[in-house]
């Protein structure tokens, strides 16, 4: 449920928190003070959490990269790694989501890139494009790529990044993180089978966001 690695992201929000909560239950006469330091102390252990992804075995299913909810699925352009269009699937990550990406499919990582940029609501559709971000781009053995996007939020002010250039990975293998609210895109080329719409929930590195043709 939990790795060292997520941990460590969370370590200073967990430890002030925790050091709250302590002072409150000593420093406080009020009975009931501590209870919110406790509950924020709580919250903040949970976001960090990390389990484990039950990943679909058939290498032509492409798994989401986050956890949350649909938000946005359209044909866009994406120059930076497809080279043109593609179709997009978006997923909003709320506070209470798990907040690791994973790869979507197995393979290279070929290109990463950094972007600064605001900290708009991540619902906001401007979000996408205006917002602080990271760009991964992945290689199959056999050549077929993807794109993900991890996309601060209003609140996120961290992307993490946990595998760069060059890095073979598993699908379902993780990325990286987001620290609190935030969007993550995946870009998939033209001819991808789509398996999700707009509403649907999707589980990062088990739901099936799209089929290889």
């Amino acid at each position: 449920m939990f790795t060292t690695r997520a941990l460590l992201e969370g370590k200073w929000p967990i430890a002030a928190a925790a050091a709250l909560s302590v002072a409150t239950r000593l420093g406080c006469p009020v009975r009931w003070a501590p209870i919110l330091p406790l509950v924020l102390l709580v919250f903040a252990i949970a976001f960090f959490r990390d389990p484990e992804a039950n990943v679909p075995d058939d290498p032509k299913l492409i798994v989401a990269p986050a956890t949350g909810n649909i938000v946005e699925v359209k044909t866009v352009d994406e120059p930076r790694f497809l080279g043109g269009e593609a179709t997009m699937v978006a997923i909003f990550l709320s506070v209470f989501d798990v907040h690791v990406q994973r790869a979507p499919i197995g393979g290279t990582i070929r290109f990463v890139q950094y972007n600064k940029g605001r900290f708009l609501d991540a619902r906001n559709p401007d979000a996408s494009v205006k917002n602080e971000n990271r760009i991964i781009g992945i290689e199959s053995a056999d050549g077929f790529r993807v794109t993900v996007r991890q996309i601060s939020g209003l609140i996120a002010r961290r992307i993490v990044g946990w595998a760069g250039p060059g890095a073979a990975v598993a699908k379902g293998e993780r990325l990286g993180m987001i620290r609190f609210g935030s969007r993550v895109e995946l870009f998939v080329p033209p001819g991808t089978e789509i398996a999700v719409k707009v509403g649907d929930y999707a589980t990062g590195g088990e739901t099936i966001i799209a089929r290889r043709t």
